[in-house]
């Protein structure tokens, strides 16, 4: 019985629902704005990374490396990292797996639809930090790339 006098069942699950469906929304928007922090984090370290290598690619291109192969180094040195980090979290999220059981409503934690949707989600943002600063390495002129300080 509560001080306000005694809630009927139907009263207590819309209020467990709608608390479950608002911790939901929120995790979902701090999810989003993680995600979009990490993208715009890999974006910056992967173009600082670019900036400072500009003679190193300038002089990769000067012996012969062609516009796609210094994308894929890019791309591959940005990607790298996201894919050890996604594996260790895919590893640890099935590794948690009880106790994210009875914190989860209407998904499973360990459903496969969802651990890869989410990986997939998280790829896609990571290779899309990593192409601006990919492409813009790719562009580089060699002989300014020699001569830059």
């Amino acid at each position: 019985m509560s001080v306000y006098g005694p809630v009927t069942l139907e009263e207590r699950l819309r209020s467990n629902y709608w608390t479950s469906g608002l911790y939901g929304v929120l995790f979902a928007i701090f999810a989003a704005v993680a995600l979009l922090m990490a993208s715009v984090g890999l974006f910056a370290v992967i173009a600082q990374s670019v900036a400072r290598r500009t003679r190193e690619i300038g002089i990769r291109m000067a012996i012969g490396a062609s516009r796609r192969d210094i994308r894929r180094l890019i791309l591959r040195q940005g990607m790298l990292p996201v894919g050890i980090g996604l594996v260790i979290g895919v590893t640890g999220s099935l590794a948690v797996n009880r106790v994210l059981r009875s914190v989860l409503v209407q998904v499973s934690p360990g459903d496969p639809l969802a651990l890869a949707a989410a990986s997939a989600l998280l790829v896609l943002t990571a290779a899309l930090g990593c192409l601006i600063p990919a492409r813009r390495a790719a562009r580089i002129d060699p002989m300014s790339a020699i001569r830059h300080e």
